[in-house]
């Protein structure tokens, strides 16, 4: 790859490429990182690559920006593995509100379905490999040549890591999409049995195998463990929707609980004043609430933070709670 010195001014023209391409590029770097934070410092790391290059020797630059943004990627996950396996407690993407660009397109059911929280999760399983393949496949629909391209491989292997990754992820994906109206309703009806102070309510709402994971990162108590099961989730739910003085104390005041959407999901957003201090999204299959995944971990609602103070958020479910 030919450079430029680092001193030469980069023209106007080639910033406006490059930004025109960046929501494209963060909401790959998302779903391949399943971090904001981190999809951010890729893109912009890419920029500076872009700054430094020949740009003359760059025939499509939204090609190029996408195999150097995507390299970074893989080498950042490498380093990512590592680190889930001293992190505190369970690991969960960092939560992208309704309406961030970061989600990406979302005109078909891979592309909704490649942003959703249990997903990227799933994704945690793959090789960085098959994680890029499935990625740029499924989300962004480039072709296996191009893919070949962007990971120095073979046609034929891309397509034999996808197969693999779709296997992967084929048994554990039973997500029900439903529509923002529909979304509400469901955190409407969760929030009133999750509010009863008894667990019937929210078993009903349960699929029986339903997971619950908190992540808190160390900063936020969670349990370290994953809630399975109906019951226990259930009785879990019931004493986190109990209001106490402890709990208003350990997040800094008396919480406003507000229906939204996150990562495409159902989700209950927890908001003390415009200080976001939680987002649980609540993943659907056609028996009912499989999967309440809870984000409260400071350092990973940046982004999620930004997004919801500058929204007009409405009226709370429930007020000072």
């Amino acid at each position: 790859m030919s450079v430029r010195s680092m001193d030469d001014e980069i023209q106007p023209d080639h910033v406006d490429v490059f930004e025109s391409l960046r929501p494209r590029l963060e909401a790959i770097a998302y779903r391949l990182l399943g971090s904001a934070a981190e999809a951010e410092d890729a893109a912009q790391e890419t920029f500076l690559r872009w700054q430094a290059a020949d740009r003359e020797q760059v025939r499509v630059p939204a090609a190029w920006l996408t195999r150097v943004l995507t390299n970074l990627c893989l080498t950042q996950l490498q380093s990512a593995r590592a680190r889930r396996e001293v992190y505190v407690g369970q690991w969960l993407p960092e939560p992208l509100l309704d309406g961030d660009p970061m989600l990406g397109p979302a005109d078909t059911v891979e592309q909704r379905e490649s942003v959703s929280t249990a997903v990227l999760v799933l994704m945690e399983r793959l090789t960085p490999t098959e994680r890029a393949v499935y990625v740029l496949r499924e989300a962004f629909s480039y072709s296996h040549a191009e893919i070949a391209e962007m990971l120095d491989i073979t046609e034929a292997s891309s397509q034999q890591v996808l197969h693999r990754a779709k296997q992967h992820l084929a048994g554990e994906r039973v997500r029900t999409e439903v529509d923002r109206a529909d979304a509400r309703q469901v955190v409407e009806e969760f929030l009133a049995a999750a509010t009863t102070g008894r667990t019937e309510p929210l078993v009903a709402l349960l699929t029986s195998d339903v997971l619950g994971v908190g992540d808190g990162g160390g900063k936020i108590p969670a349990r370290a463990k994953a809630f399975v099961g109906a019951e226990a989730v259930a009785q879990f739910l019931r004493g986190l929707f109990r209001p106490a003085d402890s709990k208003r104390a350990l997040i800094g005041g008396s919480p406003d609980v507000y229906a939204w959407t996150a990562n495409g999901n159902p989700a209950v957003v927890v908001a003390v004043g415009d200080r976001l201090v939680g987002v649980m999204a609540l993943e659907l299959s056609d028996s009912g609430i499989c999967a309440v995944l809870t984000q409260v971990n400071p350092d990973k609602l940046g982004r999620a933070q930004r997004q919801w103070a500058a929204s007009d958020h409405g009226e709370p479910l429930l007020a000072a709670w």
